[in-house]
């Protein structure tokens, strides 16, 4: 890739002449904007947006997370979405080539080391793929590998042979769960995938395959929904309850929650080849593309059973998890579905690219997408901006770029394939 000069901060002029000129774009977008010039677009706001945000973190600790009080929140090492940043940032430098997003890369990266030996979570894949996972796809940095590979030795301390699963969380002071599960969860399969092959050690790929099995059989509804949590006897591997913690009730349909299980399984369908994950990935994508209560700008409610809809706020980080997700699962369908996942995916990008959802340059605490939610149920982090919501907006926008072209690409722990 070719290094460009570092380009400064802008001047308070230049980031109203770079609004008004998004502005305007952006508005123009809404007809006549095609495919290759969205992206563009949407890469030069993100090099402004996380140009001002490097520099109005420069000396300070910590990982940029969303916004409170106009302020930037900013979270340690071992915080669940602090490997985001430091992923956004490879993908700026993947969209580029510009040096400064690498070095801003790698020195965010080297923050999260801690998490390499952390077992107290399950996360390991979100705080170490997305940062060392994309350093070792674009750099291939050996001490990347490394790190990946010690993140994924710590995860496996978390598996229950009886249940076949890893266990999300540590059990809460007061709460009744043995061995909670949850969807999310599917998320931190790719790392172990990825350490399979690099170790060439079967025990990674077993542990990945046993907790995707098991949450196929007892994470679903018929239609293809998903609960957020289910409890195992960590003894007998019986499910004693299915609840939810961040979505509207224990039968309820939580929007990131579909979307986290859509990529999931697409992602495991790539990396094993099973049937049964990739007819369970089309099958979640039904449900999410045809729910009778998502929006016509495809972003969906928080809660896609929340009655207070159309009032409920809406989740652009499920949107664009969700769109990453359809634009891989459509380079490994037939050719009807994959044509109906990849509008949809771009029909949801054009959304997420308007003025409606990508703030303009100067706003938003330098984050790029608006109208988030983290946390619902426990009044945290609604309609705000949130790190994850950047991060797959991006790679699915690199996964939109890539498809339109026609060329292969990798992507984050090292998956392979035309959408990845």
């Amino acid at each position: 890739m070719i290094a460009h000069p570092v380009r400064r901060p802008l001047r308070a002029d230049q980031v109203l002449a770079c609004t008004l000129a998004f502005a305007c774009a952006a508005a123009a977008a809404q007809v006549s904007e095609t495919v290759d010039a969205m992206i563009a677009r949407d890469i030069q706001v993100a090099e402004a947006q996380y140009g001002q945000l490097l520099d109005r973190l420069r000396g300070q600790p910590g990982f940029p997370r969303s916004v409170a009080k106009g302020e930037v929140v900013t979270v340690g090492p071992l915080d669940w979405t602090a490997g985001f940043f430091p992923g956004t940032l490879w993908y700026l430098y993947e969209a580029t080539g510009e040096a400064r997003w690498r070095s801003a890369a790698t020195r965010y990266t080297a923050d999260t080391a801690p998490a390499k030996f952390d077992k107290s979570q399950h996360d390991l894949g979100f705080m170490l793929g997305s940062g060392y996972g994309n350093g070792l796809r674009l750099t291939g940095d050996a001490s990347y590998r490394d790190a990946m590979l010690a993140g994924a030795t710590t995860l496996l301390t978390r598996f229950n042979p009886k249940v076949g699963s890893i266990q999300s969380w540590d059990l809460w002071p007061g709460s009744t769960w043995a061995y909670p599960v949850i969807i999310d969860n599917m998320m931190n399969l790719e790392l172990l995938m990825w350490a399979a092959r690099a170790s060439s050690e079967a025990r990674y790929r077993e542990v990945a395959i046993a907790h995707a099995d098991t949450t196929l059989k007892h994470h679903f509804r018929p239609d293809g929904s998903s609960y957020h949590l289910v409890d195992y006897d960590p003894q007998t591997g019986a499910v004693r309850g299915r609840v939810t913690v961040q979505g509207k009730a224990d039968g309820s349909a939580w929007a990131r929650g579909q979307a986290w299980g859509l990529y999931g399984f697409t992602m495991m369908y790539r990396e094993t080849g099973k049937d049964a994950y990739l007819r369970q990935a089309q099958k979640i994508a039904a449900f999410y593309m045809g729910h009778p209560r998502l929006p016509t700008d495809k972003v969906p409610y928080w809660d896609f059973d929340d009655p207070a809809i159309p009032s409920a706020p809406r989740d652009a980080a499920a949107a664009a998890i969700a769109s990453a997700a359809l634009l891989e699962l459509a380079g490994r369908s037939e050719p009807a579905l994959a044509r109906g996942y990849r509008d949809f995916a771009e029909q949801t990008l054009r959304s997420l690219s308007s003025p409606a959802y990508l703030a303009a340059p100067g706003t938003n605490g330098g984050f790029l997408l608006m109208h988030a939610t983290g946390h619902k149920p426990a009044g945290t982090e609604i309609d705000v901006p949130l790190n994850y919501a950047d991060y797959y907006f991006l790679e699915a926008l690199l996964r939109l770029r890539a498809a339109s072209s026609g060329a292969a690409r990798t992507g984050g722990t090292g998956g392979t394939g035309p959408s990845r």
